[in-house]
């Protein structure tokens, strides 16, 4: 079904396959992000009937009385749907909705919709950003262990070539240097009741985005996490400590706290289709913040982009409160905000000589953030089983659109898990920890006091 809403698909996709890993872009082709594409690799021109805007590179501004790091309650106050999309009329927009997205439609057909705005291209960065992704485009490559180099401050492979260079593009993905933000992960039942799985706070730390980094300085380390749970009672004081790395051999080292054992143990199993325990199970470790490494047990195709209806610019749905936040079985339509987007679209089967519990799954990134957005996964025959959203805020102070919030849906246990919802919490921007807070000791030091 899906192959019937892509567009065209690029030259570039097409090839994708035969690209050798190793493999930059040309000279001609980095030269793009000055003229015809933005410096993050979207095309820059309006699509053809002007739904989507050409990017201009302004992105919001600044709002008045934010705070760096505030999320704006709506930048686009005053605006009105300009389509509503239900159940009774999905059939005239199958070419612009996921496989996802036409299944919750008909799955909850009095209480989910897509209410459609008009579009606006919010993402934008720092000249210092764009610097960086032209360097990287021309520099940045995977080598053949699988590691990257010549990668730092931006995305690495903004012309990407293969279907890895996207996904990574998303887990490098422009962010603050540091940010701070509480967080509940909320499950719905099957029958419609919410539980609180879980309160933390969590301190996040991008360190290819230091403003005194480099390539030839960075360790490849791309994202250090400290994260503590409050809530419920019996797990409060249990402690995480992350560190990510494009290093094939260790993408990912984890460390764990244990209120009722007193020690910290390293959890290589806060990985992959790990049941994830901050959430009561409900989700897979690898499904937070759309993706999380390592991202070796499937193949990856770059098949093409399309022009499709995503949750975008959704700084409104993070004004709700926790109740409001949610209807029945799924977020409150009413809150979210729909876009046309222009995105790219990934697919993965599980490699050879590997395992996973969703063998096959498909991914939606926006083509100018590299955010994904949503995803759909499939069981071993080939059902769609789960699909998920990326609720996307515009944040002014960085300038850019970022993500945090995912709703994974569970289509056949008819359940819904809600991971990072910031509704009613916090989120700054931060000065930088030192390094030595991202690791064993450290939580190991604090959980003694």
């Amino acid at each position: 079904m899906i192959r019937s809403m892509w567009m065209a698909v690029t030259a570039a996709a097409l090839l994708a396959g035969s690209q050798l890993a190793g493999a930059v872009v040309s000279a001609d082709e980095a030269g793009k992000l000055k003229t015809t594409l933005t410096p993050l690799g979207a095309e820059r021109a309006a699509n053809k009937d002007g739904s989507i805007p050409a990017w201009d590179g302004k992105g919001v501004g600044t709002v008045a009385g934010a705070k760096l790091g505030d999320i704006p309650t709506d930048l686009f106050a005053t605006e009105k749907p300009s389509l509503q999309i239900t159940a009774a009329n999905m059939a005239q927009h199958l070419d612009k909705l996921s496989e996802g997205t036409q299944a919750l439609l008909k799955k909850y057909p009095d209480t989910f919709r897509v209410e459609v705005y008009p579009t606006h291209r919010t993402a934008a960065a720092p000249q210092a950003v764009y610097d960086a992704v032209f360097r990287n485009a021309s520099q940045c490559r995977i080598k053949d262990d699988g590691g990257l180099e010549g990668c730092f401050g931006g995305t690495p492979f903004p012309i990407p070539k293969d279907g890895r260079e996207a996904l990574m593009n998303h887990l490098m993905r422009l962010m603050p240097e540091s940010t701070e933000h509480g967080f509940n992960n909320v499950v719905v039942n099957a029958d419609g009741s919410r539980t609180i799985a879980s309160r933390a706070d969590y301190f996040n730390q991008y360190p290819h985005m230091a403003k005194d980094g480099s390539a030839e300085k960075w360790s490849g380390e791309y994202f250090l996490g400290r994260l503590q749970q409050t809530a419920p009672p019996f797990k409060a004081g249990e402690a995480l400590a992350l560190r990510d790395s494009t290093d094939a051999k260790s993408p990912r080292t984890v460390w764990q706290y244990l209120v009722g054992q007193r020690r910290v143990r390293r959890a290589p199993t806060v990985c992959c289709d790990t049941p994830d325990f901050v959430a009561s199970g409900a989700n897979y470790f690898d499904e937070v913040e759309g993706l999380s490494p390592p991202i070796d047990r499937h193949e990856w195709k770059l098949v093409g982009k399309s022009e499709m209806y995503v949750p975008y610019n959704n700084n409104r749905f993070y004004g709700a409160s926790l109740d409001d936040a949610f209807s029945g079985h799924h977020l409150n339509s009413g809150k979210l905000r729909w876009e046309l987007h222009r995105v790219w679209i990934v697919e993965g089967n599980v490699a050879a000589g590997k395992r996973h519990a969703v063998p096959k799954r498909r991914y939606y990134l926006d083509e100018d953030t590299w955010l994904i957005l949503m995803s759909d996964g499939f069981d071993a025959n080939g059902k769609l089983w789960r699909t998920a959203q990326g609720i996307a805020f515009a944040l002014p102070s960085l300038p850019s659109v970022i993500r945090k919030t995912d709703a994974v849906y569970n289509l056949q246990a008819n359940s819904l898990s809600v991971v990072q919802l910031l509704n009613g919490e916090y989120f700054r921007v931060v000065a930088p920890k030192s390094d030595a807070y991202f690791t064993g000791d450290a939580i190991a030091a604090d959980a003694a006091r």
